[in-house]
């Protein structure tokens, strides 16, 4: 039996929930051949490892923190909705050919589950999630939209592009796209740029860093009564879209929901 693989690219991944996800999904649609792994690349090696990977069997990939800005790089070809964001968190192999995609962006707005039109909005990061979040939320006509990062270059320099505001001013819905929180989950506080107090009722408060029983980030959020997305309803949206780009069928959501709640 011929093996397909497809697998989750960053550094560190070792922490992502995407294998589990997808091959409960892959089990579900009764695809036994297919497989989901980690795959650890460090960004000095990156463009060679990916371009490596259909010759060992590999249909397609996502793509994790910090690689998503350079696999859209190193596509050949890419989406409309991947060039507007300039980086890819799905690539697919066809015929010695690189096809880059972002379903982050419509995964997002899945997840987030209410309308965003005119109201204010603050990202907090400035690498590819930030990126396809900005640009989520400048389609579904936001008011106003704030950015902020550790690095005010690159935050100035995205804030022009995504017609953005730097501030960090608490918003109607504020999301973080950094790692903050991923390692050391008492760090959130310390390393963004919000109080517990800012994060009250009226928020919509969204953590794409996702850890069992929730982020510091989001549980504050909870009991100050604001409402919350976790990371983990944005990775079960986007690795949907995902899924169906490389089988062509109708991914079992719910399967992959299960998957990832299922674990003690």
């Amino acid at each position: 039996m011929t093996r397909v693989r497809l697998g989750v690219c960053g550094w560190p991944v070792a922490h992502s929930l995407s294998p589990r996800m997808h091959n409960a999904a892959l089990r579900e649609l009764g695809l036994d051949d297919w497989r989901y792994q980690h795959l650890p690349i460090p960004p000095e090696l990156f463009a060679e490892t990916v371009r490596a990977l259909p010759a060992l069997g590999f249909r397609g990939v996502n793509v994790t923190i910090p690689h998503k800005e350079e696999a859209f790089a190193l596509a050949d070809v890419a989406t409309e909705t991947a060039k507007a964001i300039k980086a890819a968190n799905t690539l697919t192999f066809e015929n010695g050919v690189i096809h880059a995609d972002n379903t982050d962006a419509t995964g997002f707005l899945h997840a987030l589950n209410e309308s965003a039109y005119e109201k204010t909005a603050l990202v907090l990061g400035a690498g590819g999630s930030a990126r396809a979040i900005l640009y989520a939320l400048r389609q579904a006509g936001v008011g106003e939209l704030r950015l902020w990062n550790r690095t005010p270059a690159r935050a100035e320099a995205l804030a022009q592009e995504f017609k953005a505001t730097i501030s960090a001013e608490p918003a109607d819905i504020i999301v973080n796209c950094t790692s903050i929180g991923l390692k050391d989950p008492g760090e959130t506080f310390k390393a963004l740029p919000l109080q517990a107090d800012d994060l009250g009722a009226g928020r919509t408060v969204v953590d794409m860093v996702y850890r069992h029983g929730g982020t510091l980030l989001l549980n504050t959020a909870r009991e100050r009564g604001a409402k919350v997305v976790d990371g983990l309803e944005v990775l079960i949206a986007q690795g949907a879209a995902s899924l169906e780009r490389w089988t062509g069928r109708t991914a079992p959501d719910q399967a992959m929901r299960e998957a990832l709640h299922d674990i003690a």
